[in-house]
């Protein structure tokens, strides 16, 4: 008896950033049990807002981000992360486009508490 072995494909970041190029709107990768791993473009500035339920963790794919707080501010570059603790105000900014994954539970709306023409369709897969 023969079997077909199972074909396991990873994710590869350059095809899934080579599906899209509209900017502040993630689109998820995949799922680990209620977690969402979300590739993103960013370039300009974002809206203050926080998660009150959740922290946000931003890994920098390519690029530099930062990452304003009322009382200071953290710089990322490419391969470096940041987990912006639960409650925490927050505003990302780029000066150049900046490629990044998020990861966050399932149904985080990127804006936090705050709504507005930022604020991007959630649970988008490609």
């Amino acid at each position: 008896m023969s079997t077909v072995p199972t074909v396991y494909h990873p994710v590869n970041f350059a095809q899934k950033y080579s599906l899209f190029s509209e900017q502040w709107q993630p689109k998820v990768i995949a799922r680990m049990n209620d977690y969402q791993f979300k590739l993103a473009r960013l370039e300009g500035e974002f809206v203050w807002h926080s998660h009150a339920d959740t922290d946000e963790t931003f890994i920098v794919i390519e690029g530099q981000l930062r990452i304003d707080f009322r009382d200071g501010f953290v710089m990322l570059s490419a391969g470096e992360l940041y987990v912006v603790p639960k409650g925490v105000e927050h505003k990302p900014w780029a000066e150049k486009e900046v490629k990044l994954m998020l990861i966050e539970p399932e149904g985080v709306i990127n804006t936090g508490d705050i709504q507005g023409e930022r604020t991007a369709q959630n649970d988008v897969w490609i």
